[in-house]
């Protein structure tokens, strides 16, 4: 029987460390690693950014709303903000654990590669125009592309029907266990992604 293994993205197969990235942008406002923790928070936990993720407000409207709302420089916030497809990297041990699944796939043929990633549609397109490994996904869904986030039930039914998933079948990596609930939820077979090694563990037992 085939296995459909389904990827999120950020901090599973691509480096996310907001608090990172605003302490490098904000050295005053985030001058301890407590203070660039909750200014991270403050920035893409708001509603803003979720609406930014789902694709219904513009980059320049959360730059400007969020400047406006935090009191940050407007083109600090503008320089984080725009930047970050690009400084997204891909995490190397997660994929040498995506280059094993992709090998199984080429010489077992009981596999099949997916993901369900938050990602704002400008940084979507920079991951595919960067990554040539991308193109090994049998498919996928960008939140940004289809004005669904996760946790809501429907980007996973969407990503269900659009790829002819069997609900039972699916093994999700995700590193948000809010995410994990849902699709475990839904029947699938869901891992709270804490290190390649934990995850490989799931999805190749043997190697235990």
């Amino acid at each position: 029987m085939t296995t459909d293994v389904v990827f999120d993205f950020g901090a599973v197969l691509f480096t996310w460390r907001p608090d990172l990235l605003v302490a490098e942008q904000f050295p005053q406002q985030a001058a301890t690693a407590q203070a660039a923790r909750t200014l991270a928070h403050t920035i893409f936990h708001h509603d803003d950014w979720q609406s930014f993720d789902r694709g219904a407000v513009a980059l320049e409207q959360v730059i400007d709303r969020t400047a406006q709302r935090l009191a940050l420089p407007h083109q600090a916030l503008q320089t984080l903000m725009s930047g970050i497809g690009e400084r997204l990297s891909p995490i190397p041990d997660t994929l040498e654990l995506l280059t094993r699944l992709r090998e199984r796939r080429e010489q077992q043929g009981d596999v099949r590669l997916f993901f369900l990633s938050n990602m704002p549609a400008p940084f979507a397109r920079v991951l595919e125009r960067r990554h040539d490994f991308l193109r090994w996904f049998d498919g996928g869904i960008f939140s940004g592309d289809v004005q669904l986030i996760k946790p809501d039930p429907a980007i996973y039914a969407l990503l269900e029907t659009r790829y002819a998933l069997v609900p039972a079948r699916p093994v999700f990596i995700d590193d948000l266990a809010a995410n994990v609930a849902v699709a475990q939820a839904r029947g699938w077979r869901a891992v709270q992604h804490l290190s390649a090694a934990q995850t490989a563990a799931h999805l190749f037992p043997a190697s235990r």
